[in-house]
């Protein structure tokens, strides 16, 4: 179903465009029928990778639901500088700024949520990369008599601009609160059921009427709970005096550009006019202002800076950000440049205006995570609660993102990669481990030491300075090696709380056991998703050790052992038959597929076929063996019975491409001999699950790894195996789409080098009916891929430093008839 955009986006998308930036619209997969089949995206304005993200307010956010939700609520309560990376994380440290109006000198402040909300004029709110626009009504005798607020917002990475225009008469009397702390809703899983419970993080706030100033801070960390109890234990037992830095604290300081006419203290319902300073549960602050009786308006402007280390340090960036008398306007410039750098290194010619959308937004989404966590120079560890100097980064979904949104920033953001690195090698150092979704703190979501792809793709491709690349290697064969505390006694249910880091549970058991090698089912969760995924991880390592000199037998090791793995959970006698409830005839070839993937249990008899997964199933993880795929079409029968069993999980329902064990699926067919059934899948799989509406992503955003996706598939290959240094080709879906990227070192001998940009060119285009989805040929710099011949590939090496890609296209499937291996007709699209 389609969503109506906003009148000021629909007349956006109808205007001639002349940046990428026009390009974007941030609403695309912000809503969708319920948070696992939405894209959970915060329609935010900050600048790439910034550390805090503003964002209006139609909900209190915590883990499951996010601050702003286009289709739920035309009501506003406020807005928020975020750091909740993605749907299915926490808050922490957030800082809310709310407008209103006053019925006297000293009336009422509404600091509960619930009562602060103003609704949003039709037609007003408009949104930007970097700056957002909406204008809320006081039309009753309690908000303002008739008038209205509006609200312009911008951002830089540390320093939330906002600007409030008060419309009303003398009679009413504007305050901006500053919304220190609040009630906080934590959730709590198990394995049986899930809930939430209400906390009340400390907050501080004091205001300072001589400077213009509200300063402030709060505990609130939603995430804590989940964080591995050596953490929690660390900062916890140290001194809170001289010692250590007493616990994570969002800190804030908010500058306005006009005198307070009053000012007050808030504490739940409670308001205390002229208080100064206020400690303890549900604290705020605000500052009321004179409404000139000769105007017919009040603009206030206010700048609010964050920080995770000090009240002093967010002055400081304030000053460094967004000094005094800057303008919003030079806010709004200054983070619009910094988009335009990055979005306008793509040039997209040809296709349907919804697509160019789509594909503009997933670059815009893409470059949003990891997001800076330091703070010129320095940064909090929330890992052993101290300061250091260098660069942080939070938001690291590696399980999500391994798999392209990695693969992308190494194309098109190198320079923030040895940075990145270097964050999670200073997580190693400080908590014991590298991470595995940090969340300002490491949280133990999700499976598996992915940290080990991203630091060995980074390494293969060329990325060797910026970052200890001997400390690199002494982490991730951790990983591979050591396995977790009490491994044999604790499960690691999703969001296990009160348990140790998880890295690889299971590694003491049976996975280690050289007569077995698998994680058990009746140990720990998610077996079999675990097996493969450390199998995947073994294989990555057992590159970067050739590729750093280790000595054979470590190769040996990690080879074999990734090799061995994931046959071991292949059950050959497992069929598809009982996947159809009493024998429904969802496909002509119901039951056809034999052989899956199924967890085993310690003295090796098979699980519950239905048991040992991470968000997929048995159908999705027999097909993820991305390091190995002869093998697995091996184990299908061969290429045609492979080719069958692809064919029978999409067309009988069972792929759920909104996770992401399924994202490389489409691919696979390419592998298997028949890349006219990837080029079909693909431009099927873009259709059904992105478009240019709030319910634009079928899945989380899950941190730039959707629109990773999409960004591949438009470009036509795809990083099945991400540190094979290999793309597997699709389909292009645009005539021409050119990518400027940018380079840690030039090379001006190159033909694809553009000096005045500082950039390699690569071009992908078509040939050929620009409607055609099916693909003739492929030459890479001229020279022909062997694109029928059992090589449907495309190397790093050809583009990494530019390239010419040319597609020519085709109406029709040039291998047989597309799904005539199945029996079936596909239907064009």
């Amino acid at each position: 179903m389609k969503i109506l955009l906003p009148t000021a986006l629909l007349s956006l998308v109808l205007t001639a465009t002349t940046s990428n930036i026009d390009l974007v619209n941030p609403i695309i997969g912000n809503t969708g029928p319920e948070p696992n089949y939405a894209g959970g995206m915060i329609p935010s304005v900050a600048p790439p990778f910034g550390m805090t993200r503003w964002v209006a307010q139609t909900h209190q956010n915590y883990v499951s639901r996010i601050p702003y939700n286009y289709s739920d609520s035309d009501v506003i309560h406020g807005f928020i500088g975020t750091h909740q990376p993605a749907i299915w994380m926490g808050e922490s440290g957030m800082i809310g700024v709310v407008p209103g109006l006053s019925s006297s000198a000293d009336g009422e402040v509404k600091a509960r949520f619930e009562e602060r909300g103003l609704r949003r004029r039709n037609g007003s709110e408009t949104f930007g990369v970097s700056l957002y626009e909406v204008e809320l009504e006081t039309d009753d005798d309690d908000d303002g008599g008739g008038g209205s607020i509006g609200v312009a917002m911008t951002a830089t990475s540390r320093v939330g601009h906002l600007r409030f225009t008060f419309k009303t008469d003398s009679a009413w009397h504007p305050y901006v609160l500053l919304q220190s702390s609040r009630p906080s809703e934590l959730f709590h899983s198990t394995p049986t059921a899930s809930h939430f419970n209400i906390s009340y993080p400390e907050g501080w706030t004091r205001v300072f009427p001589e400077q213009n100033r509200i300063c402030g801070y709060n505990s609130e960390m939603q995430d804590w709970v989940i964080a591995p109890i050596s953490i929690a234990q660390n900062v916890e037992n140290k001194p809170k005096d001289g010692g250590g830095h007493g616990g994570f604290k969002g800190w804030f300081c908010a500058a306005f550009d006009r005198a307070f006419d009053g000012y007050g203290v808030t504490q739940g319902a409670e308001q205390r006019d002229r208080a100064l300073e206020g400690l303890g549960e549900e604290i705020g602050a605000y500052a009321r202002f004179e409404y000139p009786s000769d105007q017919e308006e009040l603009v206030v402007d206010v700048r609010v800076a964050v920080s995770f280390i000090s009240m002093e340090q967010a002055l400081v960036n304030l000053d460094n950000e967004v000094p005094d008398g800057t303008p919003l306007e030079a806010t709004e410039q200054k983070t619009r440049a910094a988009w335009e750098e990055k979005l306008n290194l793509v040039e997209v010619e040809g296709g349907k205006l919804e697509d160019r959308r789509v594909l503009m937004t997933g670059v815009f989404h893409a470059l949003q995570y990891p997001y800076e966590q330091h703070e010129h120079g320095k940064y909090y560890s929330a890992y052993d609660d101290e300061v250091h100097n260098g660069e942080s980064y939070s938001g690291y979904s590696i399980w999500d993102t391994y798999r392209a949104e990695w693969g992308f920033l190494l194309l098109f953001a190198p320079e923030r990669i040895p940075g990145m690195i270097q964050s999670m090698l200073q997580d190693y150092k400080e908590g014991g481990w590298l991470p595995m979704w940090k969340n300002i703190v490491e949280t133990n979501i999700m499976i598996a030491t992915h940290a080990d792809s991203l630091i060995t793709e980074a390494i293969l491709k060329g990325f060797e300075s910026g970052f200890d690349v001997d400390l690199a290697w002494e982490a991730v064969w951790k990983d591979a090696t050591v396995p977790p505390e009490r491994d044999w006694e604790v499960r690691y249910e999703d969001r296990e709380e009160g348990v140790d880091y998880e890295v690889r549970a299971g590694l003491s058991s049976s996975y280690a056991d050289p007569r077995k090698g698998w994680v058990d089912d009746d140990v720990h969760s998610e077996s079999v998703s675990r097996t493969l995924d450390y199998a995947y991880d073994d294989h990555a390592l057992s590159l970067l050790s050739v590729h750093l000199n280790k000595s054979p037998s470590v190769t040996s090791f990690l080879h074999e052992r990734s090799m061995k793995a994931p046959w071991l959970v292949w059950n050959s006698d497992a069929t598809s038959v009982d996947d159809y409830v009493n024998g429904e005839d969802k496909v002509r070839f119901q039951g056809m597929t034999q052989g899956f993937v199924q967890g085993r249990n310690v003295d090796g008899s098979w699980a519950d076929p239905a048991s040992g997964f991470t968000e997929g199933d048995k159908w999705a993880y027999s097909f993820d063996v991305v390091h190995d795929i002869p093998g697995l079409i091996e184990k299908r029968g061969g290429k045609e019975a492979f080719v069958q069993s692809l064919d029978e999980y999409y067309d009988g329902g069972w792929d759920w491409f909104g996770n992401e064990p399924a994202h490389h699926v489409p691919y696979l067919y390419a592998l298997a001999g028949r890349p006219d059934l990837t080029q079909y899948r693909v431009r099927e799989t873009a259709r059904a699950n992105y478009n240019d509406t709030p319910q634009g992503l079928s899945g989380n955003e899950d941190c730039g790894q959707m629109s990773a996706w999409y960004i591949f598939a438009a470009l036509g290959f795809y990083p099945v195996n991400p540190v094979s240094k290999e793309f597997v080709i699709g389909s292009p879906f645009f005539d021409k789409l050119t990518l400027h990227l940018p380079s840690l070192e030039a090379d001006a001998s190159s033909p694809f080098y553009d000096a005045q940009r500082g950039a390699y060119t690569l071009t992908v285009e078509k040939c050929g009916d620009p409607e055609a989805i099916y693909v003739k040929s492929v030459a890479v710099n001229g020279v022909g891929v062997d694109l029928y011949g059992g090589s449907p590939i495309i190397r790093w090496e050809d583009v990494y430093h530019g390239g010419h890609v040319v597609f020519e296209m085709s109406t029709t499937p040039v291998y047989g008839v597309s799904g005539d291996a199945a029996g079936i007709v596909h239907e064009e699209l």
